[in-house]
């Protein structure tokens, strides 16, 4: 096999859980290819550098082998290398969002009903 559809691939390696929201992210622009935007129909070949933006996570992976089909996670993973770059940055993104999390405070217990109604009245007062 040379090459495969990036669309497949993603879904393949296990970056998607369906070929489809694969191929909505390569057209909305959340993979490039050798730092180029592609389409999903753009082959893909060992060697390549995909970059996948996937909600706040960023992977910058190496494709190392090339697969249609998908199969269990331990094979999906041989597909791939991602850059020791990428992962320093996904756990140092990661670290942050976990202390902006701990850094806000949780309310100790729900609204009761007053307190919704008065909430809401305070929105609604200070849109005006």
């Amino acid at each position: 096999m040379e090459s495969v559809r990036i669309d497949s691939w993603l879904w393949a390696a296990r970056f998607f859980k369906t070929r489809t929201l694969a191929k909505t992210a390569v057209e909305g622009g959340k993979i490039h290819i050798d730092g180029n935007r592609t389409k999903p129909s753009k082959a893909v070949q060992p060697g390549q550098t995909v970059t996948i933006t996937k909600g706040t996570e960023h992977f910058e992976v190496i494709v190392r082998d090339l697969s249609s089909k998908r199969g269990p996670a331990k094979v999906a993973q041989t597909l791939y290398e991602e850059t020791p770059q990428s992962v320093a940055k996904r756990e140092m993104n990661s670290e942050q969002r976990k202390l902006a999390r701990a850094a806000t405070a949780a309310p100790d217990h729900k609204p009761s009903k007053k307190e919704r109604r008065d909430i809401q009245r305070f929105k609604r007062d200070n849109l005006e």
